[in-house]
């Protein structure tokens, strides 16, 4: 980041969200440098979204050479000053361990900030972890809260954790087709684990009509999506097809995924 102009002649020369647009344009095209000469002297001049990125460029070694001691820096300048992003990715760091001590609390405290400035992916966090209870303390009905609002902004993985919520009723009563109606979500956004459900379900007609042919076929997306939970179900799925629906199956399994409907 040496030899840039000064941050006041850079600010004065366009909006500050037009040279965030102009970085985030650079860094999704594989440009992290760019990117980087342009966050760099607006997050010396204040600008918390670019102290955020910086922070998390710092911590991944996109463009630079990691370092956590100066990520850790500018994700706490960013967080300070209410950038959910900063919150967020700053939040990962004290959940990991990474650059600081570990610190579930603090970790928590700053995913519920981000949560509830509306980012999706600290929402998705959130709800995990009030889920699991690990932790923090158990909240069902807080994490399907927080489930909700990710899924509502496309996120997979909360949508997969919705149908957790119906179909192991917690904090909610038990409802098969709800569970189905999340798990589909998720599957057809990617998420394996919603997948390897959805095809538990199609397997043992649970909210949904039984077909072992498309139950194989999520169950395979969700095996090369690296699920844990399709191992329990392809050997039983497959064993009640013969070889021209196996074939079948995995046909379908490898055409990639339509775009999802919103």
């Amino acid at each position: 980041m040496n030899g840039l102009k000064s941050p006041a002649k850079l600010l004065d020369a366009r909006s500050v969200l037009d040279q965030l647009d102009a970085a985030s344009m650079a860094f999704a095209g594989g440009d992290h440098p760019t990117a980087l000469e342009i966050w760099g002297p607006l997050a010396h001049a204040g600008v918390a979204r670019a102290q955020a990125y910086v922070g998390v460029c710092f911590a991944e070694g996109w463009g630079v050479e990691p370092d956590l001691e100066l990520a850790v820096r500018w994700l706490t300048l960013a967080a300070d000053a209410g950038d959910p992003e900063g919150q967020r990715n700053l939040a990962a760091l004290y959940f990991r361990g990474e650059g600081v001590k570990e610190d579930f609390r603090r970790a928590a405290k700053l995913y519920r900030s981000a949560a509830e400035a509306g980012d999706g992916p600290a929402q998705d966090m959130l709800s995990w972890m009030l889920l699991e209870g690990e932790v923090i303390v158990h909240d069902y009905a807080d994490a399907r809260k927080w489930a909700t609002a990710a899924a509502e902004q496309g996120i997979a993985s909360s949508m997969t954790r919705l149908g957790m919520l119906y179909h192991n009723a917690l904090g909610v009563e038990r409802d098969a087709k709800l569970s189905v109606y999340w798990w589909r979500r998720g599957a057809e956004r990617g998420d394996a684990d919603g997948q390897a459900m959805l095809g538990a379900a199609y397997y043992l007609g649970a909210g949904v009509e039984r077909d072992p042919r498309q139950a194989l076929a999520w169950l395979l997306r969700a095996e090369a999506g690296r699920s844990q939970l399709a191992a329990r179900f392809l050997s039983a799925t497959r064993a009640v097809l013969n070889a021209a629906e196996v074939a079948d199956a995995e046909a379908r399994a490898a055409v990639p995924l339509p775009e999802p409907s919103p």
